[in-house]
């Protein structure tokens, strides 16, 4: 074969041998792609997600202010296997001086992990502080403080997390506003911390303040790791628990809080409520107790103090049930024009003063005492109630039948729960409609319609009287108690109740109750809240309180009543629980010398905030 025809198969098998080794190169790299896009991958993903976690809606007082609120909290933690050694120390000092947490308590959380891994070094990590320590993680990775460590399909680095880890409820006024607003306990839900309501607001309102929805972004992220949106972007916003508006003014509690504190201390008393409520629309102002709590920090003395009293105690009311009782047998027309009635009053001498001796009515056997002494052995209608007469009341009582006194009652709310928004409301107890009843056919006094009558063997709570009190400056209409104005969820304004006006009694009865009334403090027992320029009326109760049957030398003084300045009507209440009644001060036990001068501060509070405008015209009215 000649040279050039060697040549040329020589050049021939190595432009073959060549292609071969192309085709070669060619199939390993298509079965490399291939494989590849095929094979399962821990590659970083394009696309981010971020959960915004929502909390607890806040309660805000009637003049903006805010009573509870919830602050989201922050956890921040390191995997300890990814923590370089001879660095530890850097990040402990740094760690330290953005989060403030003392050096050696972090010192002494890393030293007691019995075995590398996962380590919370605080869970109540302000937003504030969580911005500052995501900063310093970005830093720490550059510092090089955190290593990667090999895993089976590669390495993974995992430096300082800083991420959502719950909420945390807020009492900006500490003790303002309890026990009413209640408190709170924490629970956990998908590993974060929540609170729920365990009393007062925050329970009766736990399900819309926590009916909340966490926020979500989800987008491409850019080489920082950041989420850059655009049209594909998914965003779902934040939406917070419903925010409760109160009826409530912080500064009217406030100041209506620190006399009772200042009473509480005079009259050495073991509770005093106080509460201010809208006579036409049942709007609470006020409902405030000398027993409060801060709910941030509840100890174990603050116990006894974490009830409503207000709506769970149940006590005899004593004569501030006697305008009810009045007005049930007024509203039937069973009380004659400029009608008389014994005293029971003629056993023994007039004193020097020309008082008879207390009144002394038999009812079967039992002997029922009136606690004044009058220079006549007949009363009016007035003297009844202005002198608070056991004895005049229930002969008044004894004109309506058993099932007309029962009903009257619970028309009057007593039995029945008040409708205020406030949950574990007691229903106070009375006689049964039979027990009223016994007699009604041979017309024999009964002792339960006697006593019940002016406030004794019964039991109601302060609310119930407050809100039987708002019938007789409403024309005859009652008004159910309220404490929140209203609720704002995502947005939107929703009533926090709608109920009609319900008329009890006639417009004429409670304008002659009224009248009464009024009377009772420019002439009776209620002279000590006498303001000049307002249209004034209440009435006084002292009762004992019972235990097992029994009555102890322990006493409940009370005042119920109005105070009118021509455009605002307010119905307040004021009871005092267990006041001195032995030693110097003995007369404390009565009502005209406790509740009523606290019922007097309170309406100056009132006027002194602009919630009342006392009139000239009223001035020269009363007098």
């Amino acid at each position: 074969m000649s040279s050039n025809k060697i040549e040329k198969v020589n050049k021939t098998k190595k432009i073959a041998i060549l292609f071969l080794i192309i085709f070669l190169f060619l199939t390993i790299l298509i079965i490399s792609i291939f494989k590849t896009i095929s094979d399962n991958r821990r590659l970083p993903t394009l696309q981010s997600a971020k959960k915004e976690l929502s909390v607890r809606g806040n309660v805000i007082s009637a003049d903006n202010f805010k009573i509870a609120s919830s602050k989201k909290l922050y956890k921040a933690s390191i995997d300890t296997r990814h923590l370089d050694k001879s660095k530890t120390e850097l990040f402990l000092q740094l760690f330290s001086i953005y989060s403030n947490i003392p050096y050696k308590k972090l010192k002494q959380k890393l030293k007691k992990m019995k075995k590398p891994g996962n380590l919370v070094l605080s869970y109540n990590i302000d937003s504030r502080t969580a911005k500052n320590l995501k900063e310093l993680a970005f830093k720490l990775r550059k510092l090089k403080v955190f290593i990667p460590r090999k895993v089976k399909d590669g390495k993974i680095l995992r430096g300082l997390s800083v991420g959502e880890s719950g909420e945390k409820r807020l009492f900006s006024y500490e003790d303002t506003l309890t026990p009413v607003i209640g408190y709170i306990s924490k629970y956990e839900e998908k590993g974060k911390t929540k609170v729920k309501g365990i009393k007062g607001l925050e329970k009766s309102y736990n399900k819309v303040l926590n009916e909340s929805k966490d926020g979500i972004l989800k987008g491409n992220r850019d080489v920082l790791s950041y989420i850059s949106f655009d049209k594909n972007s998914i965003i779902k916003k934040r939406v917070d628990g419903a925010m409760l508006k109160l009826n409530i003014p912080l500064k009217l509690q406030k100041n209506n809080e620190l006399t009772l504190d200042m009473y509480k201390k005079k009259l050495g008393a073991d509770e005093i409520i106080v509460s201010v409520m809208d006579s036409k629309t049942g709007k609470i102002l006020t409902l405030a107790s000398s027993n409060r709590f801060n709910p941030e920090k509840i100890k174990q003395t603050d116990i006894p103090s974490l009830n409503v009293n207000a709506i769970e105690y149940q006590f005899e009311p004593g004569s501030v049930i006697k305008p009810v009782s009045i007005a049930l047998v007024m509203d039937k027309n069973r009380i004659k024009r400029n009608e008389l009635f014994f005293a029971h009053n003629t056993k023994g001498k007039a004193n020097k003063k020309g008082e008879f001796p207390k009144g002394r009515y038999k009812l079967g056997r039992f002997t029922i005492k009136d606690d004044h002494r009058f220079k006549k052995h007949y009363l009016t209608l007035d003297d009844v109630v202005i002198y608070s007469s056991n004895i005049g009341t229930l002969q008044l009582a004894q004109r309506l039948s058993g099932p007309e006194f029962y009903e009257g009652m619970k028309r009057f709310g007593f039995t029945r729960k008040t409708g205020i928004d406030l949950p574990y409301e007691k229903k106070g107890r009375m006689p049964k409609v039979w027990q009223f009843a016994a007699g009604d056919k041979e017309k024999k006094d009964n002792v339960f319609k006697a006593t019940v009558s002016y406030g004794q063997g019964m039991t109601s709570t302060f609310m119930q009287v407050m809100k039987a009190y708002t019938v007789f400056s409403n024309e005859g209409y009652i008004a159910t108690p309220r404490v929140v104005s209203h609720l704002i969820h995502d947005g939107n304004k929703y009533k926090a109740y709608d109920q009609e006006p319900e008329q009890i009694i006639t417009k004429k009865t409670a304008n002659e109750i009224k009248r009464m009334l009024i009377k009772t403090v420019d002439e009776g027992t209620g002279k000590a809240a006498q303001m000049d320029g307002l249209e004034i009326g209440g009435k006084t109760g002292t009762a004992q309180i019972a235990r097992r049957g029994k009555y102890l030398k322990k006493y409940i003084s009370s005042f119920f009543g109005f105070v009118n300045d021509g455009e605002n009507s307010y119905t307040i209440g004021v009871t005092v629980m267990n006041p001195i009644s032995t030693g110097k001060y003995w007369y404390y036990h009565y009502a005209s010398w406790s509740a009523v001068p606290v019922f007097k501060e309170i309406t100056q509070n009132l006027i002194k905030l602009n919630y009342l405008k006392p009139k000239n015209d009223i001035i020269s009215e009363n007098k």
